[in-house]
């Protein structure tokens, strides 16, 4: 079987994150939030017809559930393949009952993802095609917003910069009100941020800001996906860690790189999936029906560039996967 072939199919595991985590949605409880979306989205790889491995998994950083490193997944046959996942990208946003929340994965071929470990922030800008080739981390943040807002015909009144709302990002926060641009502060996950970038329905022209490493990758591949750019280095925080470099650069990270969306995510065999958690700006979230769930989730793909969206209806009876947490849901 084919990566194009099983690409749809993908969205079967981040459908069984989103599933698991929205169980526990508003109850306040980060840590089984994170345990069922990986327990649900484990047992949904397992079922599935390749011999697989997550690379890296959001997670440690925060000390939360995670899949560990070069865990083996898949039913051992068929294609090779890697994984980077985000069970639940924005687990604080579930526990709280709020927006955006999403469960997310890159795939490829072996080596073809950087392994961006969970370790400290990057410094992550995302845009569409129109500023391929255009930007460098080495411009200042009003160089970019500029070059932007130029390669778009946007006024910068009208450009839309969208960012997490960190105490961290006090000072970019300040500098882009001075610009005059609309900026949309997020409470959690940056994927779908840097997705809502290159996607012209959503309004959002620019991401910036630091967030986790592998969410950085799962966002490149997807922007490549869909014919974007996306830039990314290491963040060097106030309070940075004085053994992180060192710890990086043993995990085999350039701490002095820009990684663009091709260093990232390289080759063209490539897929980016996403499903909600909680309703959200670019899916929607998870509807509990009598003994099922309706979930919407988003698919793109390289080399063809072709972006799906579905709702699937799952029934949890009789399922192999979802029978075996005794789900009961009336």
């Amino acid at each position: 079987m084919s990566l194009r072939a099983l690409a749809p199919s993908l969205t079967r595991i981040t459908s069984a994150a989103a599933i698991g985590a929205a169980l526990h949605i508003g109850q306040g409880d980060k840590i089984i939030i994170d345990q069922k979306a990986v327990e649900f989205s484990r047992a949904m790889l397992n079922q599935t017809e390749i011999d697989g491995e997550v690379i890296v998994c959001e997670g440690p950083k925060d000390n939360a559930p995670a899949f560990s490193r070069r865990e083996k997944v898949g039913r051992g046959t068929g294609p090779k393949l890697e994984f980077i996942i985000d069970p639940v990208d924005g687990t604080t946003a579930v526990s709280k009952g709020r927006k955006d929340a999403i469960s997310a994965l890159a795939c490829a071929p072996v080596d073809m993802l950087q392994m961006l470990p969970d370790d400290g922030y990057y410094f992550k800008v995302a845009t569409d095609f129109h500023s391929r080739g255009k930007l460098s981390l080495d411009m200042s943040l009003e160089e970019i917003v500029q070059v932007v807002s130029t390669a778009k015909d946007k006024k910068l009144e009208n450009l839309t910069v969208i960012m997490l709302d960190r105490e961290r990002h006090e000072e970019i926060l300040t500098r882009l009100r001075r610009l005059g641009v609309r900026i949309i502060l997020l409470l959690d996950g940056d994927i779908a941020a840097g997705v809502a970038s290159c996607l012209p329905e959503t309004g959002v022209d620019l991401l910036v800001g630091a967030g986790a490493g592998p969410e950085a990758t799962i966002a490149a591949t997807a922007v490549k996906c869909l014919r974007g750019t996306m830039l990314v280095n290491v963040w060097h925080g106030k309070k940075e860690d004085p053994k992180r470099m060192k710890r990086l650069a043993m995990d085999g990270v350039d701490v002095e790189k820009t990684y663009t969306e091709d260093e990232l995510a390289r080759g063209d065999q490539l897929v980016f999936a996403a499903s909600g958690i909680t309703k959200g700006e670019l899916l929607d979230g998870v509807t509990f029906i009598p003994n099922g769930a309706i979930v919407e989730s988003l698919c793109t793909r390289l080399p063809s560039g072709t972006i799906e969206k579905s709702r699937t209806t799952v029934h949890f009876v009789g399922h192999p996967v979802y029978k075996g947490f005794g789900i009961k849901l009336m």
